[in-house]
């Protein structure tokens, strides 16, 4: 038995009192008047024995009242710890669940409020002295709050927390808890832990972990628990564009991924496709309770630049989960930087690149001397007529950086020029020249379905190249360093497709002049010249998925300042870079929110970013008391685990765990009936005194 104000037994000092009223009792005299001594021979021995007696149970049951009564007030519990505990310390540690699952919104609220206002109470019923810290489980840079006394501070932590749309697993973050509260000095040692218990947030286990927690058997895990149900939910899981060239006035295509978490079908949904905040299309979903579908939305570019796409659902039970993200960039300038040894080989590419036919494309024309005197990093496409001999070492790190790259031979080109060069740009090498004048070859196999073909042809439309007539050629093969888009039919490429570091090339075998073939004169010429370019410029657009919480590789290939600009959801910053010591990426972490990310030096966009939730998070499955407990014991917590429900008396349960059950009403109680006997025998022992 513990006492949880053991100071108030000091009071059974009081119980003494009676025995030294008895006592002084003794020592004074009754007179008593009679008139023979016959009377006291009349006195029976056994009447005299029976007032002491009741004498002595009063003494006893006085003494006893007095007991019952300091016990009573002492708050008497039954736990087998050992005296004292109920003035130690004690050390609490409140989890909450910040994942965007814990929007789903009841009667009382979100869920997320709720666990906030449950929080606040919780911390009110701990006392002064105390130490609480609060984590966070999802969220950047760590979310836990250091242990403190301030308990006004710590809430309004809690109050001003907001939810994340980063999904991380929880069991990293219990571990963390159960280490921090095992070094912990203080005697008692709590955890709240407030979740909808995700089975997503629980997938990665150490079922090896051999990490003892000593100090942990008496803490107490306080398991508070929202159940979702009925929830009607739709999740866009995935958004994507079905085109890799994006052109301005040309008709662009996405395919939307939606899924119907709920536990009934739903048939009236609206999926919307908007374009910088405009809605441009949309579709109707119709899905059965748990079916996925995919659906097109269609539309044409209307706009130049960087454009900011959205997917949105509906508005439902959860909504973090209803808007997906894509940037793409619809280029307004495309710098291209034509360098060449004879002007002659020039000629039919400078023509299919003229901003009146290219339209967007700003072309630059040099001779390969002139390489040193370029900024490279200033171009979007290099266009290379003939192998160069000297500055092969700039070019090649242009590529590494992210550069694209179009390579012709020149007229004049030896072999072993041609060679070199590939060879120090790790592309396969070439195994002669073939030169057929009198028997020309064509082309073999086309791959109509790369993007460089997209929008050449009407829809519906099954296209037949009218083929070239090709007198001199490179035979160069693949080598599966690359793919071949047109061969001819000897199996050599005619043009083919490379990747070097972030880079790209793309590799004709024939020169551009009338020499080698009649390919300048045909109509496919400068449609392919200018898709080319399209296509090396937009393969650099950041299609692929970043998810919240993920880092950001940032190039600093195009980086002149010591400072850049981030424009993000909620908001802006700065980045101070050192130059000299940047390194050639910028690892940017702080992707908390869905949206776009753009990255600017000076007033100049240099990357941008989709970042996206994880539609995971959407899964409303649950882990039930047993599993948890059993991922809990995977994690070696040796405590007692006790479980809440968000309506629960928190109070009166806490308590009785953390003290024992309070029995200071049944001494109490026992405390009255003792009196009720006192008044009965103290009456009865008045009558027999009188009567002698």
């Amino acid at each position: 038995m513990v006492f949880l104000n053991p100071a108030v037994l000091i009071g059974m000092l009081a119980a003494a009192i009676p025995v030294i009223i008895h006592l002084l009792n003794l020592k004074r005299l009754k007179k008593v008047e009679f008139s023979t001594l016959a009377f006291l021979k009349e006195l029976r021995k056994s009447k005299i024995r029976k007032i002491r007696l009741k004498q002595w149970l009063l003494l006893a049951i006085r003494m006893l009242i007095i007991a019952f009564l300091v016990m009573a007030f002492a708050r008497p519990t039954i736990k087998s710890i050992s005296f004292g505990n109920s003035a130690a310390k004690t050390s609490a540690y409140f989890i909450i669940d910040n994942s965007y699952s814990m929007s789903v919104i009841d009667e009382k609220g979100a869920y997320f409020n709720q666990a906030k206002v449950i929080a606040g109470k919780l911390i009110d019923n701990l006392q002064e002295g105390d130490e609480i810290s609060v984590v966070f489980t999802s969220g950047l840079n760590g979310n836990a709050v250091k242990p403190s006394q301030d308990f006004s501070a710590v809430k309004k932590i809690i109050k001003q927390s907001e939810i994340s749309d980063i999904t991380s697993q929880h069991s990293p973050v219990l571990m963390k808890v159960f280490e921090e509260l095992e070094n912990s000095m203080n005697f008692n040692k709590e955890i709240y832990y407030i979740s909808d218990f995700q089975k997503i947030n629980y997938l990665k286990l150490n079922k090896n972990n051999k990490q003892k927690f000593e100090n942990l058997p008496e803490s107490r895990f306080y398991e508070i628990r929202f159940n979702p149900k009925n929830v009607t939910n739709l999740t866009v899981t995935d958004f994507k564009s079905d085109n890799q060239i994006f052109e301005f006035n040309k008709p662009v295509e996405f395919t939307v991924t939606v899924k119907n978490n709920s536990a009934q079908n739903i048939n009236n949904a609206t999926i919307t496709l908007f374009i910088n905040g405009k809605r441009r299309a949309h579709a109707g979903v119709k899905l059965a309770a748990g079916e996925s579908k995919s659906y097109k939305l269609t539309t044409t570019l209307k706009e130049k630049g960087l454009l900011e796409i959205s997917a949105e659902l509906d508005d439902d039970d959860i909504l973090r989960d209803n808007k997906m993200y894509l940037g793409i960039y619809v280029p307004e300038k495309i710098k291209v930087l034509l360098i060449t040894g004879k002007n002659y080989d020039a000629k039919f590419p400078s023509l299919a690149l003229k901003p009146e036919i290219a339209g967007a494309i700003s072309l630059e024309k040099i001779s390969k001397e002139q390489i040193a005197s370029r900024n490279l990093k200033n171009y979007d496409v290099i266009f290379v007529l003939g192998a160069l001999t000297v500055n092969t070492g700039v070019l090649k790190d242009y590529l590494l950086n992210g550069g694209n790259l179009i390579f012709m031979p020149a007229s004049n080109d030896e072999l072993s020029k041609v060679r070199s060069f590939c060879e120090k740009l790790n592309l396969p090498l070439p195994e002669q020249i073939n030169n057929f004048p009198d028997n020309p070859v064509v082309f073999e196999k086309i791959d109509l379905n790369h993007p460089v073909f997209s929008n050449l042809f009407r829809k519906n439309f099954n296209p037949k190249l009218d083929s070239p007539l090709i007198y001199k050629y490179l035979q160069m093969n693949t080598q599966g360093k690359g793919k071949s888009i047109i061969s001819l039919i000897d199996n050599s490429s005619f043009l083919s497709e490379y990747n070097l570091g972030k880079g790209k090339i793309m590799f004709f075998s024939v020169a551009p002049g009338l020499e080698w073939s009649d390919f300048p004169l045909k109509g496919i010429f400068a449609p392919l010249m200018n898709k080319l370019v399209y296509y090396l410029t937009s393969s650099n657009q950041k299609i692929s998925v970043i998810r919240t919480g993920d880092k950001i590789d940032l190039s600093l290939r195009n980086v002149s300042l010591p400072q850049i600009k981030v424009v993000k959801p909620g908001g802006e910053e700065f980045i101070e870079l050192d130059l000299k010591k940047a390194g050639k990426f910028y690892a940017y972490s702080k992707t908390g929110k869905s949206g776009i990310y753009k990255f600017y030096s000076g007033k100049k966009l240099i990357d941008y970013y989709a970042v996206n939730f994880n539609p995971a998070e959407s899964d409303l499955s649950v882990l039930s008391e047993t599993e948890f407990e059993n991922v809990l014991k995977t994690l070696n917590y040796p405590g007692k685990v006790i479980n809440l429900k968000p309506e629960e008396n928190f109070k009166k349960i806490i308590y009785q765990s953390r003290f024992g059950t309070e029995l200071w009403r049944y001494f109490l109680i026992i405390a009255l009936v003792l009196a009720l006997l006192e008044m009965f025998v103290s009456k009865s022992a008045k009558k027999d005194l009188e009567n002698i």
